[in-house]
């Protein structure tokens, strides 16, 4: 049967390494588990399902209000490794945070998600999603 786990220990979130590492390869392997620590300080929540002693897609997600559309979860992160695509992982997982949106009260779910994802995209519009507006980014 396949479940989802929460990560709370470092076991757990080292787990998640390989399948989010595809999904951010800039991030480097030895200040992974630090960075994580830390955004889980600041709400950050990872969730998996784990095949084989590694995460074989996560999800990494938190608590939003805006004052647009209120009370929501925010997927920052969502990736499954290349061989176990095409297997409902990521559909799971999304499945499991509408699950807790709904029990916390949140009006809704929102992502941001790369132009050329297309498979991705497939995904979010099958799940309901719909594109509500543009993303716009300026390094400072």
């Amino acid at each position: 049967m396949t479940h989802v786990t929460t990560a709370q220990t470092d076991a757990d979130i080292l787990k998640c390494w390989p399948v989010l590492h595809l999904l951010r390869p800039h991030l480097k392997e030895e200040s992974f588990l630090p960075l994580i620590r830390e955004m889980m300080q600041e709400g950050y929540e990872l969730a998996f399902i784990e095949k084989d002693g590694v995460a074989a897609a996560a999800i990494g997600f938190r608590y939003l209000r805006k004052l647009y559309d209120g009370k929501q979860i925010y997927v920052d992160d969502l990736s499954t490794l290349e061989a176990c695509r095409g297997k409902g992982y990521a559909g799971m997982l999304l499945d499991h945070v509408f699950g807790l949106a709904k029990a916390k009260g949140c009006a809704c779910v929102t992502l941001d998600s790369g132009p050329a994802r297309h498979d991705a995209h497939r995904l979010y519009l099958n799940k309901g999603f719909r594109i509500s507006s543009l993303h716009f980014f300026r390094e400072i």
